[in-house]
C-alpha cells in the first residue's frame, strides 16, 4: 500500500507573486505537487512557463503536467523543454502527457482533431521519443507519425528515470499507461470531447472505477504494485450532513445513494469523514495520489495533514 501524496491543480493566471504564493502555500501545506493543465478555453496558464516558475520559488514542491495535449507540442520539443525543467528544478519533474481530447480546443484553435485511435497511437511514438531522448546516447525513432534520427537529446534530465504521469477512462488508454507510466490516472471517459457529457459522468461513478482498476490490473502484470494510483477529486464540499445530499449525487453517477458519496470525483463531509472515506478509497481502488484543483485548497489542507505520507 502507497503512502498518500496529494497535488494541486493551478488554473486560473494570476500576478507573479500571486502565482508564487500560490506555489509556496502548496509546498507548506504537505502536498506534493502542483500540476498546471493544457487546455486552450477556460485554463489560461501555459504549462512549461508555469511549472518552471513554480518550480523556481520553491524548495522540494515536485512540478507536473496534468496533462500536456500531445497535439499542441512536437515530441522532440517537448523532450527538450521538460529536460530543461527538471535539470533546473534538480529533478522535482513530473511529466503528465495525454492524447488530447477536448473538442472545443481543436475548434477555437484549428488544429484537426482526429480520431481517438490515431491520437493515442500519436500519443504512444510520442512517449517512446520522450523516453528516446532523455536516455543516454543518440536516439532513433520511425514511426507512423514522427521520425527522428541520431538525435542526442539535450539537456538530460537529473531524474533518471522521469516520472511519467498518464490517465484516462478508456480501456486502451489505461492499459497503455498500465504498460509504460510510473503514475496512473484513472479518469473519465473523454471520448465524447465534453467534460460535461452525461456518458463522462457516468464513467465516474465507483462501479465504473472497479472496471477501470481491472483493466488496469490486467494490464500491468507484475508491475502493478510499482504504479502509483491518481485521483482528480474535481468537487469538495465540507458538511456535517453528506448524506443529505447522496439522493441527488446518486441520480447523476446512476448509482445507489449509499454508493454515491464513494464517487472518486467527489469529496463530501466533515474533516473527519474526508479522511476515512480517501482511506476507504485508498483501500478498495488503491488510489494514494489524490490532485484538488486549487479553490479546494484551504478545505483540504487539514486532511493533507493527517495523510501526507501515511
Amino acid at each position: 500500500m502507497k503512502p498518500f501524496r496529494f497535488g494541486v491543480l493551478a488554473k486560473q493566471a494570476r500576478p507573479a507573486k500571486e502565482f508564487a504564493d500560490l506555489a509556496r502555500r502548496t509546498e507548506a501545506v504537505g502536498c506534493s505537487t502542483l500540476y498546471v493543465p493544457d487546455h486552450f478555453v477556460d485554463h489560461p496558464l501555459a504549462p512549461i512557463p508555469a511549472m518552471a516558475t513554480a518550480a523556481a520559488v520553491t524548495t522540494d514542491l515536485r512540478v507536473g503536467s496534468l496533462v500536456l495535449g500531445n497535439d499542441y507540442k512536437h515530441p522532440v520539443v517537448l523532450a527538450r523543454e521538460l529536460a530543461t525543467i527538471d535539470l533546473l528544478s534538480d529533478g522535482r519533474l513530473e511529466a503528465g502527457l495525454g492524447a488530447g481530447w477536448m473538442t472545443v480546443d481543436y475548434e477555437k484553435a484549428g488544429i484537426p482533431l482526429d480520431r481517438p485511435g490515431v491520437r493515442i497511437d500519436r500519443l504512444i511514438e510520442s512517449v517512446a521519443i520522450v523516453k528516446g531522448l532523455f536516455a543516454d546516447g543518440p536516439f532513433s525513432f520511425s514511426g507512423e507519425h514522427y521520425t527522428v534520427t541520431e538525435l542526442e537529446g539535450h539537456p538530460k534530465p537529473v531524474q533518471q528515470p522521469v516520472p511519467f504521469v498518464i490517465g484516462g477512462g478508456g480501456k486502451r488508454v489505461l492499459s497503455y499507461a498500465a504498460r509504460e507510466a510510473d503514475v496512473v490516472g484513472i479518469n473519465a471517459n473523454l471520448k465524447s470531447g465534453d467534460p460535461n457529457a452525461h456518458d463522462a459522468a457516468l464513467s465516474l461513478s465507483g462501479p465504473s472505477t472497479d472496471e477501470k482498476l481491472a483493466w488496469v490490473r490486467e494490464a500491468a502484470g507484475e508491475r502493478f504494485d510499482a504504479i502509483e494510483l491518481q485521483s482528480l477529486v474535481g468537487f469538495v464540499h465540507e458538511t456535517d450532513d453528506p448524506g443529505a445530499l447522496a439522493e441527488g449525487i446518486a441520480g447523476s453517477f446512476a448509482v445507489p445513494p449509499d454508493e454515491a458519496l464513494h464517487t472518486p470525483v467527489l469529496l463530501i463531509g466533515t474533516v473527519a469523514s474526508m479522511i476515512d472515506e480517501l482511506r476507504y478509497r485508498r483501500d478498495r481502488w488503491g488510489f494514494s495520489y489524490h490532485v484538488f484543483p486549487e479553490e479546494y485548497l484551504d478545505i483540504v489542507t487539514p486532511v493533507v495533514a493527517e495523510l501526507a505520507g501515511t
